[in-house]
């Protein structure tokens, strides 16, 4: 429980750990930034690593975020990112029913995969109709059988399979190379261009694995099939961009988690500022309190927002997107200048606040994404707490190599919430 009067603003900077890179003279983007937010943040704070959900991991966002906020997955199987997105998406889903994660993508005529996010310049209206086409022309044999396609934000989107009389199975792989299922965690594989879109096998002998993985295959066909020619590829490729001709599905769930709230496992009042889908499913679980985030890149109004409503809650949670995708395009000049424009448009703000003795800034991230590897990592990622009453070090700085000298030493994602309140406790 945390001390009466203190607060906490707890930051979970998405994918920003990284490894030295080539492109900034073998500087981490962390390292090459210029921060002075946040190294005025870690010179008043105390710091170390975080391995956020286990060793030789490379987790996804969603399984990371639980782990970080206290939620162990050891004794039983996920339920899958597929349900948490959906969740947050604002689709019925019932216990029973199939959900997956999806992905907008370009392949070739062979099946081979070019690009696994179309170009990440899809349009909304470009999803919408690619969508609304997708609902009505996708046909399944077994009139029992329905589904629900939406577009999320960008390449992004989720897919529920529903049957009227029988219970679907997530013991199925997924049509998605990039990531595997570990006990219903989606973990990162060793990606390249050249990987081809797989089939979705049972992982059993059940009829429902059988039935799921074949409706999983026969819409991921059919897809390909409709989107081939499509109006919108069309006009894509006349303007020189990628076509939108494949749908890559992973993390397929079947139930809703039962977790404890938030609020009742620490004993506070808990908010977040989150944008996404899937950390909006993830809050919507925990039952906390969801606060206006703005756009995703709006930095300075997620600030504003924290701000102005701490002294409604003893903690704010808050996921900042944007190194992550810089580190999936392998871009670490782009990661960088992001991770700058975070620290001076969220962190300048946040600033003021931490200078109230009974504030507690905490920073970390949910996974580390390394741009020479355009992918997820199991690497551990900085952990800082900052407070104007902590005997920092003046020489310090936010970034993974100080995180590696740190008196908090490397802990796991499910112990940093207890660390902070045991930190906090002694202020």
């Amino acid at each position: 429980m945390i001390p009466p009067g203190c607060k906490i603003v707890y930051v979970l900077l998405d994918g920003v750990g990284d490894l030295p890179s080539p492109q900034l003279d073998g500087l981490t983007p962390l390292q090459s930034a210029s921060t002075p937010s946040l190294d005025l943040l870690a010179k008043r704070g105390l710091m170390g690593q975080v391995i956020t959900v286990g060793h030789n991991i490379a987790p996804q966002s969603d399984i990371a975020v639980f782990n970080m906020l206290g939620y162990d997955f050891r004794d039983e199987a996920y339920v899958g990112r597929g349900v948490i997105e959906l969740i947050g998406s604002g689709i019925d889903f019932r216990e029973g029913d199939l959900a997956a994660r999806g992905n907008f993508a370009t392949i070739d005529e062979n099946g081979r995969i070019l690009d696994r996010r179309a170009g990440r310049d899809i349009s909304e209206q470009e999803a919408n109709t690619i969508c609304e086409s997708l609902s009505s022309k996708v046909k399944f044999n077994d009139p029992d059988v329905s589904f629900v396609i939406k577009p999320t934000t960008g390449h992004r989107l989720v897919v529920r399979f529903r049957h009227k009389k029988l219970t679907l199975s997530d013991n199925v792989s997924n049509t998605d190379p990039a990531y595997d299922k570990v006990s219903g965690i989606g973990v990162a594989r060793i990606s390249s261009f050249q990987d081809m879109i797989e089939s979705s096998r049972p992982s059993d002998d059940s009829l429902a694995s059988q039935m799921s993985a074949q409706l999983m295959n026969n819409f991921s066909d059919q897809t390909i099939g409709i989107l081939k020619n499509h109006e919108v590829n069309r006009q894509r490729e006349f303007s020189g961009k990628k076509a939108v001709n494949c749908v890559l599905l992973r993390d397929a769930g079947n139930r809703i988690p039962k977790l404890e709230p938030i609020g009742m496992k620490y004993g506070m009042k808990i908010a977040a500022v989150v944008d996404m889908p899937v950390e909006i499913g993830i809050a919507n679980i925990l039952q906390m309190k969801l606060l206006p985030s703005g756009r995703v890149d709006d930095y300075e109004h997620k600030a504003l927002v924290i701000s102005s409503n701490i002294n409604k809650h003893d903690l704010i949670y808050a996921h900042i997107k944007g190194p992550d995708e810089f580190g999936h395009d392998g871009d670490a000049e782009g990661k960088k200048k992001n991770i700058e424009k975070i620290d001076r448009m969220f962190f300048a703000k946040i600033l003021e606040i931490s200078k109230l003795e009974d504030i507690a800034i905490v920073i970390s991230a949910d996974h580390c994404t390394p741009c020479i590897k355009k992918s997820h990592s199991p690497d551990p990622v900085p952990l800082l707490i900052s407070n104007t009453r902590l005997n920092g070090n003046s020489d310090v700085r936010f970034t993974e190599e100080y995180a590696t000298k740190g008196i908090l030493g490397r802990i796991n994602g499910v112990q940093v919430i207890p660390t902070v309140l045991r930190t906090v406790s002694t202020l």
